[in-house]
Parts: C-alpha cells; structure tokens; sequence
C-alpha cells in the first residue's frame, strides 16, 4: 500500500450505506489482524486482508475495486472465521468483486471473472458445476485452449472428470437464484 494519507471523509458515503444495509459491519474492526495472518493466499495480495476492511470502513472503494485481492481471495471464509468481531470479510470481497464488474473496472486478475461467470453458467444450466463443461466454456473464453491438457488428461483417465453431466431435481430454485430476486449489490 501506498503512504498516502487516507481520511474517513473522503470516502463514498454511499458504498458505506450499502455495506451497512448488507449487514457487513466494517466499522467493527479494531485491526488485530488475525483476518490478514490467517489467510491462505495473502502472499499474492497486493493489499492485506486487514487494509481492504479498513479501507472499507474508510469508504474508499476506488482504491479497492482496483486491487488484486479482491480478485484472489479464494472465500475461504478463514477471515471470518477468526474475525473476534464476526465481520464477514469474504463477504465484502464479493461485494467488491460485483461492484467493479458493475461499474466497468478492468479486474486487476482478468482471467478471475472469466473463470468465476463460467462456473456460474455451468450451475445455471445444470443446477451444478458440470466440470467438463465448465472449464470448455472457460477455456473458449480466455482463448487459452491447451493450457491445462495434460492435467485434464491425466484426470480423465483417472475417472476425475464425468464427460457427461449430472442435472439436479429441483432447477426450478436455481432458476430462482439467478432470476436476480435475491440479495444483490445495487448501485
């Protein structure tokens, strides 16, 4: 992180109105710093886990929408998990994540959201991740088509990946959930 100053006034007031009214309570956290040590993956980080909360509570979400973290955090939910104040930080790194897309911010990982909206697709069309599929529509849309081949080779022959899908019962309810009437992040 930058040595710049950084002042709660200058923040969004209304990205801090959403956070609130997702009931991500920012503000409770005292930097302890258990979030950051705990965290599996902050060795990529560009900022630490604890730095996004408080930037967070400082309502600068430009400087956040920016950072690489928000895209590699792996939701682990370890962060939460060890937060003695029960922030829910994977939370906030989805909101995050939601809000750059939304907002047209090129992602600091762009293979990230490429990798994350054919997952999604694959659970809206089968109701669950269809692998195979999933990483074709991954691969078509990062353009990297040879990759992976020999992992996905040497996977196949060991029965790992199914070739074809497995549907749930009840699609009906994952048609819900993508309809957009649940929880959302709107600006």
């Amino acid at each position: 992180m930058n040595n710049n100053v950084i002042t709660p006034e200058e923040g969004n007031k209304k990205f801090l109105n959403k956070l609130e009214a997702m009931k991500i309570d920012v503000h409770a956290c005292y930097q302890c710093g258990r979030c950051s040590s705990g965290c599996p993956v902050s060795d990529f980080f560009d900022l630490k886990v604890m730095e996004v909360v408080r930037l967070a509570s400082y309502g600068m979400e430009d400087i956040l929408l920016k950072s690489q973290t928000i895209w590699l955090c792996a939701a682990c939910e370890t962060c939460a998990t060890r937060c003695p104040n029960d922030i829910e930080i994977a939370g906030l790194m989805d909101i995050l994540r939601s809000l750059a897309l939304k907002k047209g911010v090129t992602p600091a990982q762009p293979r990230v959201p490429v990798f994350h909206q054919s997952f999604l697709d694959s659970v809206k069309h089968w109701g669950r991740a269809y692998e195979v599929g999933m990483i074709a529509g991954y691969k078509l849309r990062s353009g990297d088509l040879l990759g992976d081949m020999k992992l996905g080779m040497s996977m196949f022959m060991k029965g790992k990946l199914n070739i074809l899908p497995h549907s749930i019962k009840e699609k009906s309810e994952i048609k819900e959930i993508f309809s957009g009437k649940g929880k959302e992040y709107e600006r």
